[in-house]
């Protein structure tokens, strides 16, 4: 039996049809484990289509794999990472990447959940200085875990400011998709050709069952790279089956559609409770999230008929989030019960 739909994460969402389909599709007799496949050969081929042809691309099992093993291609363990404090790589992944990888990593607050070369230069220091770790990536958020979007030339100047101290741009693109389609541009647009080296590159929020890819802009740094993912036990042995999931959703635009679609519904959700007395949306809507402050009582009462999580307990701020299979008549149901209820 399938539960209502929700509002607390795209994780929550289903299989999109036409990437069930592909991994039926591949379910066929034999293939080589370990990713030396046709199926993967093909979707990594995708990929440079998409990104550039000189990438290199390793798949692995969840979004924190993909971040873990993607910072420790670039970060010794007496080097350190710089986020903003809301990022998902400190706040969601449990302390992962500084247990695996021993580097630590130094955040920054920021208003909107965005870095900019001020805000990375305010930590910045200490290089060459054998009593301090030493500052060697930038890792954001695209979109940011508070909805917002970076502009491309934002990321470029935070890619510009980094090379120019020798350090790299990571990018955790969990909803990459989400914001290259609210964009208007290419999944390379707004991560490589802006001067990305590292890319956590998000299926599991955008129809997939399950998998994401890191993505190297910089192949020099894949050498290493098939060591440090079986170390890292993101290797999976029938490749296959991740490898269909990306080639469907790279195929004929799926990831667009599927992300444009999310995207309209939060905005939809957003037009229609803007103007409910005991409503205020606290952030722009830039990709598929939706942020507001609501009574705790009219949460509480919300929650009894619908999932979504509360953002800040101190604040009242709670976060209603849309998925590629939230269908108007959801959003619309949604909003008329925030309404019942907030008034």
């Amino acid at each position: 039996m399938s539960a209502p739909r929700g509002f607390a994460s795209d994780n929550y969402s289903g299989i999109h049809p036409e990437v069930l389909a592909r991994i039926a599709a591949v379910n066929a007799g034999h293939a080589p484990a370990y990713g030396a496949d046709e199926v993967t050969a093909r979707a990594v081929g995708l990929f440079r289509e998409h990104f550039g042809r000189d990438v290199e691309v390793f798949f692995t099992f969840n979004g924190t794999g993909a971040n873990v093993t993607g910072l420790q291609a670039l970060l010794a363990p007496y080097e350190h990472v710089i986020c903003a404090e809301s990022a998902h790589v400190n706040t969601d992944e449990c302390g992962a990447p500084e247990r695996f990888l021993g580097s630590k990593l130094v955040d920054v607050a920021t208003p909107d959940g965005k870095l900019t070369p001020d805000l990375v230069a305010s930590v910045a220091r200490g290089w060459g200085d054998q009593h301090h770790v030493q500052p060697r990536v930038v890792s954001v958020t695209q979109p940011t875990e508070l909805g917002t979007r970076y502009r491309v030339e934002e990321i470029a100047a935070l890619a510009e400011w980094a090379h120019g101290r020798d350090m790299y741009l990571h990018m955790d693109g969990s909803r990459l998709a989400n914001a290259a389609a609210g964009l208007g541009v290419g999944l390379a647009a707004t991560s490589g050709e802006a001067g990305v080296d590292v890319l956590s590159f998000g299926g599991t929020k955008n129809g997939l069952l399950g998998g994401e890819a890191v993505v190297l802009f910089r192949p020099e740094l894949a050498a290493r790279f098939p060591f440090i993912r079986k170390q890292a036990m993101q290797l999976a042995s029938k490749m296959r089956f991740t490898a269909a999931q990306f080639e469907a959703l790279l195929t004929d635009d799926l990831w667009r559609r599927n992300a444009a679609h999310a995207n309209a519904m939060a905005l939809r959700l957003e037009q229609a409770v803007r103007d409910v007395p005991g409503v205020a949306v606290t952030r722009p809507v830039e990709a598929n999230s939706v942020f507001a402050v609501v009574d705790p009582a009219a949460a509480e009462a919300l929650q009894e008929d619908y999932a979504f999580y509360v953002w800040d307990d101190r604040t009242g701020e709670v976060r209603w989030m849309t998925s590629f299979d939230t269908e108007p008549a959801d959003v619309d149901d949604f909003a008329a019960a925030i309404r019942r209820v907030c008034r």
